[in-house]
């Protein structure tokens, strides 16, 4: 009982046939002319055993198959089970009943044969588990169960879940995906153009739209001026997704010499309309706080964006700023102390910002101090500049101020809204009242729990929304000092590199207030002179780095810690070398790797940075990966690429067909 049946079987005879074949040469060896008559009968032989063995399992599988086994109750319920049942010995069969042999045997019966012939790809390791395993066979679907005695025997029920996976498959398919379209910058784009060009324009964008949603079974509804709502099957969600919202491009396409763009949220995979509804939200607010002209989807494992290939749209009214600076000029005042950070390695866009907050403190008497890492710094030059004026106290470390803080202390996080780049993440968990002023694409870990949010991706920098709330303090009463203008001014000068990237009219009308507050540029441009070391360690990264697909890749192992500003100075004298239309500079650190990226505007640095765990703007941003050798940060980098210019090529010969 310890050999499987078949393999007993098969053993017996092959063992009688061999010893038959032993007789017949020993007999040839001694009279061969027997040979012509014994060569036959062995071979009738072996004809009458595999007649007699096929009859004898046909035999078998009569009697096993019978209501009633001898002196077994268990055999005889399996029997009459309507389920379909197999009782195997290893994987070979030794019973089943009649609803196995009619469902799936077709009448047939396969006794001792091996179950993988008759069920191809059976697991009985996963049929033992509480899901069981699911095959189809003879075009129907089968959850498969299996339980082992102690015999060894194991017995698998085949329950027919093909109607059940049916409705399953139909009922996912026709889940609702709440969708919400806007209509990006509607009051700038629209308010210059005569009432014939708005109606030209809206009837293109309803006529795309009403195809779009036309080919679904769902509907749409206009609810404002610049606002949609659409509801859609599940099934028609994930065709619209993998086309990757096509609609992005025949929108862009229509406008002319309007820059017209959508921003589309997709809330999907809810257990509620209402849920999805409210996920659609938070997609819209997502995809507009990344710039606009994208599709955010969000489901309950996360966020997915598709297109944001356009400059985000410069917002002209100053109204929003006016009421921020009203919301921000309460709170202050409500405070008891408040702390200003940026992000870590901090820059003159950063460190200037928070010198402007900080102005914004001390005109209404509120004690602000700026918590900031002296020896890990980007903006040292700035900061040397502050402390031989005398204002040494303004800047303290992180630890210090974590001890000052009490319930009632503000918190002003400037630069940046993402919770693992802050400057510190104990000061911030420390305090419960925070806002935020940043510029940058709208990122997944953002900050949550700001009681202000002040964040405008179409601004050129941080310092630039840092000036204009200053013009509104307490009735534009309170003015900068000529040393606080020249910080702000310098972190719009970073940003924009000389006013030559990404600004609009309200950079300059920023710097132009600016320089009327005393800030002189020549005093601003020495804060970005270099030293002898650190000018050799760029022309150093400059000079080795390699063109890969129109971009320049420059690696590089650790720098001493004074030398990171060199990194982002390659990065943008990268820019100036022909056929370069984006730069990435990585320096190891640490255990891992920093890479600062750059573009002109044709190459999206954000999407490639966010490939590798980062973020930023269309034309300027990072990322930080842990735990990578600079060898496999290359490699990844290289990867990232080919994959945007890869989007980017199905994008243009979609639009070409279009």
């Amino acid at each position: 009982m310890n050999q499987k049946p078949r393999f007993t079987l098969e053993i017996y005879t092959a063992a009688l046939f061999c010893f038959c074949v032993i007789l017949t040469v020993l007999l040839g060896i001694q009279q061969p002319a027997m040979l012509w008559l014994l060569i036959p009968a062995v071979l009738a032989i072996g004809v009458v055993f595999w007649f007699s063995g096929w009859r004898l399992r046909q035999s078998i599988a009569r009697h096993v198959q019978c209501s009633v086994f001898e002196n077994s109750p268990v055999q005889a319920s399996l029997a009459e089970l309507l389920l379909p049942v197999v009782v195997l010995r290893g994987k070979t069969i030794v019973w089943y009943n009649d609803a196995f042999r009619q469902m799936l045997l077709d009448g047939q019966d396969v006794l001792l044969s091996p179950i993988n012939k008759v069920l191809p790809g059976l697991e009985l390791r996963q049929c033992a588990t509480s899901a069981g395993q699911v095959l189809e066979q003879g075009g129907r679907r089968y959850n498969m169960f299996a339980s082992t005695n102690q015999q060894e025997l194991t017995v698998v029920y085949l329950v027919d879940e093909t109607e059940l996976r049916q409705q399953a498959a139909e009922y996912q398919a026709t889940r609702p995906a709440y969708m919400i379209i806007e209509i990006d910058g509607y009051a700038e784009q629209f308010s210059d153009l005569k009432d014939s060009e708005i109606a030209r324009l809206m009837e293109g964008l309803n006529l795309i739209l009403e195809t779009f949603i036309g080919k679904t079974t769902g509907f749409l509804r206009r609810i404002t001026n610049a606002r949609y709502i659409a509801v859609v099957e599940e099934r028609h969600m994930k065709a619209i997704v993998d086309s990757k919202f096509e609609i992005l491009d025949k929108v862009r396409n229509l406008g002319g010499n309007v820059n017209l763009t959508l921003s589309i949220g997709v809330g999907r995979g809810g257990k509620t309309l209402r849920q999805c509804q409210e996920m659609a939200q938070q997609s819209l607010d997502m995809a507009l706080g990344r710039g606009g002209d994208q599709a955010a989807v969000k489901t309950p494992d996360g966020f997915e964006f598709y297109g944001g290939v356009s400059r985000s749209v410069e917002k002209r009214s100053k109204v929003k700023s006016r009421i921020i600076a009203t919301a921000l000029t309460d709170l202050i005042r409500q405070s008891d102390s408040v702390i200003i950070m940026g992000h870590r390695m901090s820059d003159l866009d950063s460190l200037g910002a928070a010198i402007g907050v900080l102005s914004i403190c001390k005109g209404l008497d509120v004690p602000a101090a700026i918590a900031i890492r002296r020896e890990a710094t980007l903006a040292a030059s700035l900061l040397h500049v502050f402390e031989q004026a005398g204002f040494e106290e303004d800047f303290i470390a992180p630890d210090v101020a974590l001890d000052a803080i009490t319930p009632n202390t503000l918190l002003v996080v400037v630069d940046t809204h993402i919770k693992g780049l802050l400057e510190s993440r104990d000061v911030y968990e420390a305090c419960q009242q925070v806002v935020v002023i940043d510029h940058h694409r709208k990122a997944l870990d953002h900050i949550d729990n700001a009681v202000l949010f002040f964040h405008e991706p179409y601004a050129s920098s941080t310092c630039e929304l840092v000036s204009e709330l200053l013009q509104y303090v307490n009735g534009g009463k309170q003015k900068p000092t000529a040393l606080e203008a020249e910080a702000l001014l310098a972190g719009i000068m970073l940003d924009t590199r000389n006013f030559g990237l990404h600004t609009g009219v309200r950079t300059f009308e920023a710097a132009a207030y600016l320089r009327r507050m005393g800030a002189m540029t020549e005093h601003v441009k020495l804060l970005f002179n270099s030293s002898l070391e650190e000018y050799t360690a760029k022309s150093s990264l400059v000079e080795h780095a390699d063109i890969y697909m129109g971009c320049a890749i420059s690696m590089s192992g650790e720098l001493p810690p004074d030398m990171a500003v060199a990194v982002p100075q390659a990065a943008n004298d990268l820019l100036t070398i022909e056929g370069v239309g984006a730069s990435f500079v990585a320096v190891q650190k640490g255990s891992g790797v920093n890479i600062s990226a750059r573009s002109m505007g044709a190459v999206n640095v954000q999407v490639i940075m966010e490939y590798l765990g980062g973020g930023g703007h269309l034309t300027m941003a990072g990322a930080q990966m842990r735990d990578t050798t600079i060898q496999e940060a290359e490699v990844k980098i290289r990867q990232a690429i080919a994959r945007y210019r890869e989007e980017q090529q199905k994008a243009a010969q979609e639009e070409a067909k279009a």
